[in-house]
């Protein structure tokens, strides 16, 4: 009876943490706007400033696979092997921070990032990391990987006022995600930790080891140009293996 009563009480709580969210008509349709941008509405007002956010929608098939493999090596290499939490990354995050005695490294997932983005605000607090996880477990529960790729690539926040990689796409380079190249990928991605004070055109050294760095992570995950990787400026010769999702669909 006490069983029960448990079972039917944490029910209870998980719906109460749901209820707010209508998570489960994003399986058949798109998000027009996030509790981020929401959040970057109200700020903007705040401070007497306009805010006219880009969004545009694009399937995952029209957005370049290389920016797709560069966006998982950079951001969730476990992404297809994990349920929603890498536990490699929460170790590594907590190693980290205990050593800085600070919260300077988080190891989300992107289906950590993704519940974040839609449904809650950035702000710290026991019961958000609480939402946080229910929603993470849920998306994965009821959504295949490749839609919640699909949704992260077009939500994420990719500078002031910019979400998704067509916004990102055109804004940066002035051209559809679908046509994006491989260095251009790469230096889209290496943003993503902080993209409204990251740019991906920097030269400062920092920015261009991070680069660096990333190539040579998916040179190893087998995405990996033919040569090494050239002086800025110069194109990447580029192999792309197609993204093979079929092992991981549910």
């Amino acid at each position: 009876m006490a069983r029960r009563l448990k079972q039917i009480v944490l029910a209870a709580f998980v719906v109460y943490l749901l209820w707010p969210y209508n998570v489960f008509d994003l399986k058949h349709h798109n998000p027009h706007t996030t509790s981020l941008i929401e959040l970057r509405k109200k700020e903007a007002r705040q401070h007497g400033f306009g805010f006219k956010p880009e969004m545009r929608w694009r399937n995952l098939d029209d957005i370049s696979p290389a920016l797709v493999h560069a966006v998982l090596v950079s951001e969730d290499d476990r992404f297809y092997v994990h349920h929603g939490f890498d536990l490699e990354q929460i170790e590594i995050a907590f190693e980290r921070n205990w050593k800085k005695k600070q919260y300077v490294y988080g190891g989300s997932t992107i289906t950590q990032q993704l519940a974040r983005t839609l449904f809650l605000r950035p702000h710290k607090s026991v019961l958000r990391k609480i939402k946080e996880a229910v929603l993470t477990l849920y998306l994965e529960a009821i959504f295949s990987k490749r839609r919640i790729l699909e949704l992260y690539l077009n939500v994420v926040e990719w500078g002031p006022g910019i979400y998704g990689a067509e916004a990102a796409s055109q804004y940066y380079y002035w051209k559809p995600a679908s046509e994006l190249t491989p260095d251009e990928a790469v230096a889209l991605a290496s943003i993503l930790p902080s993209p409204r004070h990251w740019s991906p055109f920097s030269e400062k050294e920092f920015m261009a080891r991070r680069r660096t760095q990333l190539m040579e992570r998916m040179q190893k995950a087998g995405y990996a140009p033919v040569t090494e990787y050239p002086p800025a400026g110069e194109p990447v010769p580029w192999v792309v293996p197609q993204l093979d999702t079929s092992t991981v669909q549910r």
